[in-house]
């Protein structure tokens, strides 16, 4: 069936796929979740090493916590300047030349002469490791409608899989290596991943055709006139502000007292995270069910739980996991609702409603890392557990305030001819 709809002055058309016929094998989902977390692992592989940097260069703590801060900013940056290209570009050969892109921004900081080097290879880092945020609308794409939301989930495993276990493998080589030598092993996967993507992936063609300038320039359209984007954005920007919070301060928890651990056992804490990952596709086969709205509100309401855990027991390590366990899946619960009600608006501008909603989000995680740091130094670790409690709720605010305004601006594609 073909269709059409406007947004704004931009007149957006495709070839809507047939319910049951499939561009994606279970064999593309497996590799797709694969690339998917070890790639986005390159952002997050400096949380653990940073009392191992900031030692390296001979500051302090908080100070070399800047490189998880601006990392993340890259990473927003890379959002938003690249990832809408997926609406206009092949996707399989952008994602290839962003790897490439990657392998060199990982050898210019394992290289880095100085912090400051340092820095600028950590911007390069998070914005060429947006490869998971082409890979996702590429899937719905190619992906029945009727399984859209599980096929999102089960990729969005991989990748928040990759996530949490990104920081036992730099906690680990860290400890053994090195962070130069964490850099050396991500720069070396991300190479091996980019002849994976070559050889396996399937082409998908865009249906954009107008310049770079209207595709940006559609992204301030979208925002105006997608009311779901705007509260997706906006509750996932806070959810993730108090997921980079903890992963940032955690670190320096778990370095100090009463623990006093190395960077090798604060990474096996990413192993309890992992547990909550593979509830992603629970909660993406239940968004093709059901209102995924529903699923966001509980998500809110056990991140609120996982700082109140944290709170009271931070001090053991068995608090501690219950708390990261609880604050995982309650993220799941969130961030994969909200990503099946986005893709759902326009399919054929999913690249740049993702581009929207994944740059709020990570504008949300680096400044997230940003108020961590704050607070931590304020207040420790009481500081950082009662931030997660105000970012929390000002998400459920939110949540409710937009209850009756959240609904979707464009017909269904049934009713579009």
């Amino acid at each position: 069936m073909f269709w059409s709809t406007k947004v704004g002055n931009y007149y957006i058309c495709a070839m809507e796929k047939q319910p049951g016929k499939d561009g994606l094998s279970r064999g593309h989902i497996v590799m797709m979740a694969i690339c998917t977390g070890l790639i986005v692992a390159n952002i997050y592989y400096c949380q653990p090493l940073i009392v191992l940097i900031s030692k390296s260069f001979g500051i302090p703590g908080s100070e070399g916590g800047r490189i998880a801060f601006l990392t993340q900013l890259g990473y927003a940056l890379g959002l938003l300047f690249f990832v809408p290209l997926g609406d206009k570009l092949e996707r399989r050969g952008q994602i290839i030349w962003m790897a490439a892109a990657a392998v060199g921004a990982l050898v210019l900081a394992a290289t880095a002469p100085s912090l400051v080097v340092l820095e600028i290879a950590s911007v390069l880092i998070g914005a060429t490791s947006v490869i998971p945020q082409l890979i996702l609308p590429m899937a719905a794409h190619l992906a029945a409608p009727s399984r859209t939301g599980k096929v999102i989930g089960s990729i969005m495993s991989g990748l928040l899989i990759g996530i949490l276990l990104s920081r036992t493998l730099s906690g680990f080589v860290g400890a053994w290596l090195g962070w130069r030598g964490m850099f050396w092993v991500a720069a070396g996967i991300t190479f091996s991943l980019l002849l994976i993507i070559r050889l396996s992936f399937p082409l998908s063609k865009p249906d954009f055709k107008g310049s770079y300038g209207s595709l940006m320039r559609s992204l301030l359209t979208l925002i105006k006139e997608q009311p779901v984007l705007r509260e997706a954005a906006a509750i996932n920007a806070l959810g993730f502000a108090t997921f980079g919070m903890f992963w940032t301060t955690m670190v320096l928890h778990l370095s100090g007292a009463p623990f006093h651990y190395n960077s090798d056992l604060i990474g096996l804490f990413g192993l309890a995270a992992a547990a909550g990952a593979l509830a992603a596709p629970l909660v993406g086969g239940s968004a093709d069910k059901r209102n995924p709205r529903i699923s966001i509100g509980y998500g809110l309401g056990l991140l609120l739980a996982s700082f109140f855990i944290l709170y009271f027991f931070g001090d053991s390590v068995a608090g501690m996991i219950a708390g990261i366990v609880l604050l995982d899946l309650a993220m799941q619960c969130i961030h994969v609702s909200n990503q099946s009600r986005v893709y759902a608006l326009i399919p054929a501008a999913r690249n740049r409603l993702n581009t929207v909603y994944m740059t709020v989000s990570f504008i949300g995680t680096s400044m997230g890392s940003a108020i961590g740091l704050f607070a931590w130094e304020k207040g420790a670790w009481v500081g950082v557990c009662l931030a997660g409690v105000l970012l929390t709720l000002s998400a459920l605010l939110i949540y409710c305030v937009t209850y009756k305004k959240a609904r979707p601006a464009v017909r269904s594609l049934g009713e579009i001819v």
